[in-house]
C-alpha cells in the first residue's frame, strides 16, 4: 500500500547538526509556503489510496491547526492506518494534542536527540529531560501512545556515561519505538562543515572519534534489545508490532507522494522530488522524474532492514560478484532465499551495499 509524506521546513531555532531543508523564515514566507503546499496537494493526481501519511521537517508539530486539518483533508480515502506527526520537545501541549488527535494524527516522532542538557545546548536545543518526560506522559494521557523518541550518537561532548545517561532515560520512558542516528560530517550542517574545516565553533572539535561513536551505536543496541526493543533497520528499533509502517515502505520500495519543500516521491518505476530551497519550491513549474534501476536499489535501501531481501532469479545472477565477495567476507548472511547484513556490516554497510550500485 502506498503512503504520503508532507515537508513542513520551519522551525523555531535551526540547530548545528542539522542538514535537512529546514530553518527559520518569516512569517510572509510561512504563509506563501502553506497556501503553495496545499495547493500542491489538492492538485495533485491520486492513482492510489494512501494507507500511512508523515509529516517531516522542519517542525511540523509548529503548524497551524488548522493547516494540518486542511492537509489532512486533501488526503483522499479514509482508510489511513499511520499517521506520525514530527515533534520537536518543548511544542507539545493538552490542546495540541486533541487537535493532531482529531485531525487524524495516531503516532508522535519526538526529536529527542539527547536528554543530557549540556549536550542539547551545544547544538542548540532548548528543551530538557524533564520536558521530554511531561510531553511522553502528555502524549499518553491523551490518545497518543505511539510515541516514537530519537537520539544521535556523536554529538559534541558525547562519552560513554552520557550515552549511558540518555539510555536510561529511553528505559524509564519505555517508548515502543526507538530511532538511533550517528551524527553525519558532512557540508550540509554546520557543525558537519566545521569538523570539515578542522574548526572549533558548535563544538566540532568535541565530537566524538569514529570508534567511540560506533561504541555508543552498540551498547544502544544491547540495551534496547534488553528492553524488548528490536532493531528492525539500521536506525530504528521497536517492540514488535510496532514498527512505523511507513517508513518501511521506503525500505521495500512501495510508493509514496512526497509534497513540499524536498519532498521525495516514488511510483514504483520512477523517482522525483521538490527543489530544496524555499525559493525555488516556491516558484516551482515542473518536477522531472528519474526511473530508476529497481535491482540497485532492492540492495541498496532493501538491505537496511535487518531481515533482509529475498532477490529475484535475475538478482542473484545479476550480483553474483558482490553477494559472494560479501558472504565470504562475512558482512552478507544467506539464509536460504534471503540475504540480510551480519551484525558485524550494519556500521560499515554504506561500504557494502555501495557495491551493488553499478
Amino acid at each position: 500500500m502506498a503512503g504520503v509524506y508532507i515537508s513542513y521546513p520551519f522551525c523555531a531555532q535551526k540547530c548545528s547538526f542539522c542538514n535537512f531543508a529546514s530553518g527559520v523564515y518569516s512569517r510572509d514566507k510561512r504563509e506563501r509556503y502553506e497556501a503553495a503546499l496545499f495547493e500542491e496537494m489538492k492538485g495533485h493526481e491520486w492513482l492510489w489510496r494512501p494507507e500511512t501519511a508523515y509529516f517531516g521537517g522542519g517542525t511540523p508539530s509548529l503548524m497551524p491547526a488548522d493547516l494540518l486539518c486542511k492537509l489532512m483533508d486533501a488526503i483522499p480515502g479514509d482508510g489511513l492506518r499511520e499517521v506520525t506527526l514530527e515533534c520537536a520537545p518543548g511544542t507539545i501541549t493538552r490542546d495540541s494534542i486533541r487537535t493532531w488527535v482529531g485531525c487524524g494524527i495516531n503516532r508522535a516522532s519526538l526529536g529527542v536527540q539527547s536528554f543530557v542538557t549540556k549536550e542539547l545546548r551545544q547544538v542548540g536545543r532548548r528543551h530538557t529531560a524533564a520536558v521530554v518526560e511531561a510531553e511522553v506522559r502528555l502524549l499518553r494521557d491523551f490518545g497518543l501512545p505511539n510515541v516514537s523518541l530519537d537520539l544521535i550518537a556523536g554529538l559534541p561532548g558525547q562519552t560513554r556515561q552520557s550515552w549511558e545517561e540518555s539510555l536510561d532515560w529511553i528505559e524509564r520512558l519505555a517508548p515502543p519505538h526507538v530511532s538511533v542516528y550517528i551524527f553525519e560530517i558532512d557540508e550540509d550542517s554546520r557543525l558537519g562543515n566545521e569538523v570539515i574545516r578542522g574548526g572549533a565553533r558548535y563544538g566540532a572539535n568535541r565530537v566524538p572519534e569514529d570508534e567511540l561513536v560506533a561504541e555508543l551505536y552498540e551498547r544502544a543496541v544491547t540495551r534496547l534489545e534488553a528492553l524488548g526493543i528490536r532493531r528492525y533497520e539500521i536506525s530504528n528499533f521497536a517492540r514488535p508490532g510496532w514498527e512505523s509502517r511507513h517508513n518501511l515502505k521506503y525500505w521495500k520500495l512501495e510508493p509514496y507522494a512526497g509534497f513540499g519543500l524536498d519532498a521525495h516521491s516514488f511510483d514504483g518505476v520512477h523517482r522525483w522530488n521538490s527543489p530544496d530551497t524555499l525559493e525555488a519550491y516556491l516558484g516551482m513549474t515542473g518536477i522531472g522524474r528519474t526511473r530508476i534501476d529497481t535491482g540497485e536499489e532492492h540492495f541498496f535501501i532493501g538491505l537496511r532492514l535487518m531481515n533482509g531481501i529475498e532477490p529475484t532469479p535475475e538478482e542473484w545472477a545479476r550480483f553474483a560478484q558482490p553477494i559472494q565477495k560479501w558472504v565470504h567476507g562475512g558482512m552478507l548472511e544467506q539464509d536460504g532465499s534471503r540475504l540480510r547484513l551480519s551484525s558485524q556490516a550494519v556500521l560499515v554497510s554504506n561500504d557494502i551495499l555501495q557495491d551493488f550500485i553499478q
